[in-house]
């Protein structure tokens, strides 16, 4: 495990460097505080910190005040190395921000415990993450696919309408069903309706762009959200999406399997509703023409009084 160690006395610094290498750690040595902050901004800088209080450039109370401003990389457990012992001294330094005190001359043994105390609790707080994650994705996703599930889709569209709006763009976006899936389920069960919908979505992400959003809007049904996309592009876009899950059939336990999608698609720069909601039933609207007109087709939602050449039908 990587430890920094930051003293501007060279003794003690090697000192303390030769007994934490012998121990297994990769140890990083600074000698002011500004370098040992640098190294805590890195990615992957080190997780365990061992500071002098009085060092140039920064001391080590200004490097954990600076350390706890950072964001985005993991949690480091600090402990403070100092000849300071009086209790006011401690409590400045721990309400500076660092986790643990040593004393100097600092006793070996007690050292390594204090390593080991600090290990265990960076052991704990990832454990924390990694389920505060995992508790995130189950909200988010849907379980069968591991796309986003309804609420997030929908919320991440109306963020994206919103962004849309105050930078005078467009987003695309696409209702998305299934053609005669219950008879997928009818004839062939479940199992074989759910290794459909897993295939559905994973071609659904290979079609789109990383930046943009699918999801399982309910049963059959996925809900696709294209980012700055020009809505000139938005049939061509949904044919290939369509063509994704049309032209190959879907490999299953019970053999391939033909499947198809009607789409209802709407680019936000042809309406002025400002509700995602408003915007959904009109690409339903779409999507319920596509249905009507045969299945496996785009149907593009226009207002009434649009003469753009793309108010015809799609074949």
């Amino acid at each position: 495990m990587k430890i920094l160690i930051a003293d501007d006395d060279a003794v003690s610094r090697r000192l303390l460097e030769k007994t934490l290498q012998r121990e297994g750690y990769e140890v990083i040595a600074v000698d002011n505080g500004l370098l040992a902050l640098q190294q805590l901004s890195l990615p992957d800088g080190p997780r365990l910190a061992l500071l002098d209080w009085m060092m140039p450039g920064l001391a080590g109370p200004g490097v954990c005040s600076a350390a706890r401003e950072l964001r985005g990389r993991p949690y480091v457990h600090i402990i403070l190395v100092t000849s300071r012992n009086a209790k006011q001294d401690i409590v400045a330094g721990l309400e500076s921000g660092a986790d643990d005190y040593l004393t100097k001359p600092w006793n070996t043994a007690e050292l390594l415990a204090r390593l080991r105390v600090g290990q265990r609790i960076l052991h704990l707080e990832d454990r924390l993450v990694e389920a505060g994650e995992t508790l995130l994705f189950k909200a988010t996703h849907d379980s069968l696919t591991s796309l986003l599930n309804r609420g997030a889709i929908l919320d991440l569209l109306a963020r994206e309408l919103a962004r849309t709006r105050r930078e005078k763009g467009c987003t695309v976006m696409m209702l998305c069903d299934l053609d005669h899936f219950k008879n997928v389920n009818d004839t062939y069960g479940h199992v074989v309706g759910d290794e459909v919908l897993q295939e559905v979505a994973r071609r659904l992400l290979f079609s789109v762009r990383s930046y943009d959003f699918v999801g399982r809007y309910g049963g059959e049904e996925f809900l696709i959200v294209l980012n700055n996309c020009d809505s000139s592009q938005a049939v061509l876009r949904a044919e290939e999406v369509r063509n994704g899950i049309a032209n190959h059939p879907v490999q299953t336990s019970r053999g391939p399997l033909p499947i198809t999608m009607s789409l209802g698609i709407l680019a936000s720069r042809d309406w002025d509703f400002h509700l995602a909601e408003e915007i959904l039933g009109e690409a339903d609207a779409a999507l319920y023409r596509a249905k009507a007109d045969g299945r496996n087709c785009v149907r593009l939602a226009e207002p009434k009084a649009s003469s753009d050449p793309h108010s015809q039908l799609v074949k």
